[in-house]
């Protein structure tokens, strides 16, 4: 199975606020924000949703094609995503614009806040998914994830022109995206991932009640934190995965990221919905536990033994047999 992932390459640049972001905020004087938060330490980390995604499914062994813009300071990041197993031939470089940048800040409760710089992502509505899938021979879904927005719904309008498969997967984007772009970016879709207060996001902006979205898409899958995952299909019963058992809480940057490689991951394995969820949740809980997106190592003997203590032998036999 062929996955396409779109989505923003990025630079991160992550550091730590050792008090509370609740606490420095006055209720009665929110229209008027003016805070400087004194950090501890900074960490320079490779991130952008398209690439953590990519990374993840290429150390399960799932080769996936990373669809994306970024500068010509990306060089050295397109050598680490290529020994790790990432498609990146079809990542456009930008003549003129550095690599995206991300800056987030994350407090002790683990709350963030974060702001992106675009720079080459805005060059992502220049590329053509056809050329893409006849470079590959033919794509079997494609994840449209947060990136430049034109380049979303231009994603997303050739998906549905030529038939492909698509999921559909706003993320940090739908802060500003209209209610119209919301309904263009999900009618249609084989999957929509969010998290809890993105979904109530997408049902205010669009208008549309929960059933109304489930009834355009094939299946809803929402993250609910550390109670894991819900997967919605149309005249089927609630899936519903917990977490597999952390071994430390360092960082939430990239969780969500991890669980779409791992989700994505065990669809082109073939395995049902629940199964792969599993897999989504464990990569989750290996990127928690890691400082950075992309900084985690998959061993697949320790990988398949927290995974079956968390989800049982014959979930893990199932797995074992795709896993690289």
């Amino acid at each position: 199975m062929r996955i396409a992932v779109t989505g923003s390459i990025a630079t991160d640049h992550l550091m730590t606020f050792p008090g509370r972001f609740a606490d420095q905020l006055v209720a009665d004087q929110l229209h008027t924000v003016s805070l400087s938060f004194l950090v501890d330490n900074l960490d320079v980390r490779r991130g952008g949703v398209g690439a953590n995604i990519c990374f993840g499914m290429g150390q399960l062994g799932t080769g996936p094609i990373l669809v994306g813009a970024a500068g010509s300071d990306f060089d050295e990041y397109r050598a680490w995503l290529d020994r790790h197993g990432v498609d990146t031939e079809s990542v456009r470089i930008s003549e003129v614009l550095h690599t995206a940048r991300f800056v987030c800040t994350t407090d002790a409760d683990h709350n963030q806040i974060g702001s992106f710089y675009t720079g080459a992502m805005s060059e992502a509505r220049q590329i053509e998914l056809k050329k893409v899938a006849d470079r590959v021979g033919g794509l079997d879904l494609v994840l449209i994830g947060a990136d430049d927005p034109e380049a979303m719904l231009r994603h997303t309008e050739e998906c549905k022109a030529r038939s492909i498969p698509f999921a559909a997967d706003f993320s940090q984007q739908i802060a500003r995206m209209s209610g119209d772009d919301i309904r263009t970016l999900l009618d249609g879709a084989t999957y929509l991932f969010s998290n809890e207060y993105e979904k109530g996001l997408i049902e205010s902006k669009t208008g549309w009640t929960d059933a109304e979205i489930l009834a355009k898409v094939g299946h809803r899958v929402t993250t609910l934190g550390s109670r894991g995952v819900r997967i919605e299909s149309v005249g089927a019963e609630p899936i519903l995965v917990g977490c597999a058992e952390e071994d430390a809480k360092v960082d939430p940057t990239g969780v969500g990221d991890a669980f779409r490689a791992g989700f994505l991951s065990g669809l082109a394995w073939g395995v049902g919905l629940e199964r792969a969820a599993q897999v989504g949740c464990m990569l989750a809980t290996l990127v928690i536990e890691t400082l950075g997106t992309q900084e985690y190592t998959l061993s697949r003997a320790r990988f398949m033994e927290r995974f079956v203590k968390a989800y049982g032998d014959k979930a893990g036999d199932e797995v074992a047999a795709h896993l690289g």
